[in-house]
């Protein structure tokens, strides 16, 4: 069963799969970026093209999501699984997924007026332009010239910041969703990180028991200092490259110091306030 793992773009899904893949996947709990590889990502355009649908044509793709999901619940054990998904029903006949492959979700949020400097930096595009990609677009991706395995190549309807955000609250009703704010994580990761254990396991209806050896260097080396030495030494897996001059674009860039206070621009802040405020003030 499915465990998802889902926010909008840029709120800090890469940091709760750190700490999740390197506490499960690991002896002693350190991180590495080999890791973050157990937990996988959906959609992907290459799992469609494996299972022998054709990715040219969407409504295709759409419809057979839930046989995709089922190819990860063959294992019969839990699957944590990344999304930027919003949770939709797409023409009220392809819906996202359902109860019988998803365990619950985990939700991460971030203040969008943090989320648009971030998102800016990584796509190389002005805080106007990811305005209003956050407030108007519902998808991105899609590009099957793109080279295989590359993020481009996959549709990903994200939905707005908003309605992905909305969408995945109706996992409350069963009471399988935990929402995780970005800004607490990095404020009291332990904490926060106990939170989403002690969730994992009353998904999966087994008794917690801590591990404190492992969750001492899950914390240690989790956070956004470490993994930023590691991309400088080794790159990192889910960077891009700039289209302008072809370098690659730190993933990891100011994190903490990514403060909408000191960075974006007092209209665009305004802009963001007016369009998310029933959200923002939840």
């Amino acid at each position: 069963m499915i465990v998802w793992l889902a926010s909008y773009p840029k709120s800090g899904n890469t940091l709760v799969r750190s700490m999740l893949s390197s506490y499960f996947f690991s002896k002693s709990g350190e991180y590495n970026q080999d890791l973050i590889k157990n937990i996988k990502q959906f959609p992907s355009i290459e799992l469609f093209e494996d299972l022998g649908i054709d990715i040219k044509n969407e409504n295709e793709i759409l419809k057979n999501y839930i046989k995709a999901q089922e190819s990860f619940n063959s294992k019969k054990s839990v699957q944590f699984i990344k999304t930027h998904s919003y949770l939709f029903n797409m023409y009220n006949k392809y819906p996202f997924t359902d109860l019988s492959n998803s365990l619950g979700v985990i939700y991460i949020v971030r203040d969008p007026r943090n989320v648009v400097t971030s998102f800016s930096k990584f796509a190389s595009l002005s805080t106007e332009q990811i305005s209003q990609v956050m407030i108007n677009q519902l998808s991105s991706g899609g590009n099957l010239d793109a080279a295989r395995g590359t993020p481009e190549r996959t549709r990903v309807y994200t939905g707005t910041w908003s309605s992905n955000f909305q969408s995945w609250k109706s996992f409350k009703a069963q009471e399988r969703y935990l929402l995780i704010k970005y800004e607490e994580l990095v404020d009291n990761p332990e904490k926060n990180f106990l939170r989403i254990l002690k969730f994992i396991h009353k998904l999966n209806k087994t008794n917690f028991i801590l591990n404190q050896n492992k969750l001492n260097n899950v914390l240690k080396t989790t956070t956004f200092d470490y993994m930023k030495n590691l991309e400088k030494e080794n790159g990192f897996i889910e960077s891009k490259k700039n289209d302008n001059n072809g370098k690659p674009i730190p993933f990891f860039n100011l994190g903490p110091k990514n403060d909408w206070k000191k960075l974006l621009d007092k209209k665009i802040k305004i802009k963001l306030e007016k369009a998310f405020k029933k959200e923002m003030e939840e």
